[in-house]
């Protein structure tokens, strides 16, 4: 499925005053600029003409790839939070401009982001050279437009790697490195070959020459992550790995340890509907290409759910289970407290504690998890896929990919039937880019 970009921008000279808008869209593979508009308005205001700056852009995506998914960004707060449902639309005017804009597209396949003025500098010359043609009496022509002259490709200073394997500051500077690299003739370096992972099938590509070609584009699809911002990079296509937290069971709104050594139970009614309300949300998006899931009934049963809505099979990874408790099983924190004072107090303190009774500590989850994920990625690369795992594992994910402190994973929250979102470069750098998502639930 292709992505596009669309920066979006209107003004007008005086508000109301003489108006007009621009928008570009762009691939967000590529980077390269596909299609730009621009128009006079007469006169109008100027959160009209930035709402009509969006309809043109996303118009213009429409026109390029019906199927494709489209990442807005604009520097009017105004239009970004209205159609990302977070504000109201009360103006009569812009009333059906947006919901003309919500049409375009079906609902889940258009993002929204806020961007500063000096981040939309295309658009912005556009709408520009828009309202001074029409101060002319004329109307905007693209063969006469110098907007696209205004975004320069950013440069990228020489990184110093350095850091423990995995650490995120060392794989943000190799993604630069190699974008550093990638810039000098004949630099790039050649694909690794493909390493098969016992126990995961994948699928071959049909056509070598093919799969090349979308490698390359793919390659260049990480362009954000070699520096702040957008700036441009070539890491290979990421394996995304979409996070989701079983729904509940009888023992999650009690709050008691959960983990693979206790009775494993399964959803309940609630947890059950929560399954069901991810898969909905799941489907419209219609991203996941793959299902993997921990080998506990409350799992296995929430993937089922979400596999059955998605028609894909799915797979069992005993490496996605939840951490051992031990004698913990089954016990909220207060009876653990009162029992076990002494563990319960080493085991907030170091990551090498173990709970009572012989279970796991999350230095072994740890472990755990970062080999299951060197697995997947490997089996799973350029491809979404769908984790349905638990707590620990998720936070873990997460805590690994910024890099963070083991402590940290007290400091996160994560609710039933939660998704978040890590993407991971060839590099070893990850990306995170969604945690404890629960939209689907309200």
């Amino acid at each position: 499925m292709r992505e596009f970009i669309v920066e979006a921008d209107g003004g007008s000279r005086g508000n109301p005053g003489p108006a007009g808008y621009g928008a570009v869209v762009s691939d967000a593979a590529t980077g390269e600029t596909l299609r730009e508009a621009a128009e006079y308005l007469g006169v109008a205001t100027n959160n009209v003409a930035e709402y009509r700056g969006l309809l043109a852009g996303l118009r213009a995506a429409h026109e390029l790839d019906p199927a494709a998914t489209v990442h807005v960004r604009m520097d009017s707060k105004l239009v970004i939070e209205q159609m990302s449902g977070r504000w109201k639309i009360k103006h009569p005017d812009m009333k059906p401009l947006a919901a003309d804009a919500a049409r375009i597209f079906p609902p889940g396949r258009v993002t929204y982001e806020w961007i500063p003025r000096e981040r939309n500098k295309h658009a912005d010359r556009l709408a520009n050279e828009a309202m001074d043609a029409g101060a002319r009496g004329e109307q905007w022509s693209a063969s006469t437009s110098t907007a696209d002259l205004d975004t320069p490709a950013a440069t990228v200073a020489p990184p110093e790697p350095q850091g423990p394997p995995g650490d995120a500051t060392a794989g943000a500077a190799r993604a630069r490195e190699a974008l550093v690299a990638s810039r000098a003739p004949e630099s790039g370096p050649s694909s690794p070959a493909p390493r098969s992972v016992p126990g995961v099938t994948e699928q071959p590509d049909a056509d070598a020459d093919a799969g090349k070609a979308k490698a390359d584009a793919d390659a260049r699809a990480a362009k954000a992550v070699a520096a702040p911002g957008w700036a441009p990079a070539d890491m290979g296509a990421p394996a995304t790995f979409v996070l989701l937290r079983h729904g509940e069971t009888p023992l999650t709104p009690q709050k008691r340890f959960s983990g693979s050594g206790g009775s494993d139970p399964a959803l309940s009614d609630i947890g059950r509907d929560q399954a069901e309300r991810a898969a909905a949300l799941l489907a419209r998006r219609g991203t996941i290409q793959a299902i993997v899931s921990s080998p506990l009934a409350r799992t296995r049963e929430t993937a089922g759910i979400v596999a059955a809505r998605l028609g894909l099979d799915v797979s069992v990874d005993d490496g996605l289970r939840e951490t051992d408790f031990g004698a913990w099983e089954g016990l909220t924190f207060a009876e653990v407290r009162e029992r076990h004072p002494d563990d319960l107090n080493a085991w907030l303190a170091s990551p090498d504690a173990e709970p009572t009774g012989g279970g796991e500590s999350f230095a072994a989850t740890a472990t755990r998890i970062a080999a299951t994920r060197d697995k997947l990625v490997a089996a799973y690369a350029g491809r979404t896929v769908l984790l349905v795992t638990h707590v620990t594992p998720i936070k873990t994910l997460v805590r690994l990919a910024l890099g963070a402190p083991p402590e940290s994973l007290f400091r996160m929250e994560l609710s039933a039937a939660s998704l978040s979102v890590v993407a991971y470069y060839a590099d070893g750098n990850a990306s995170v880019r969604l945690l404890n998502d629960t939209s689907h639930l309200r």
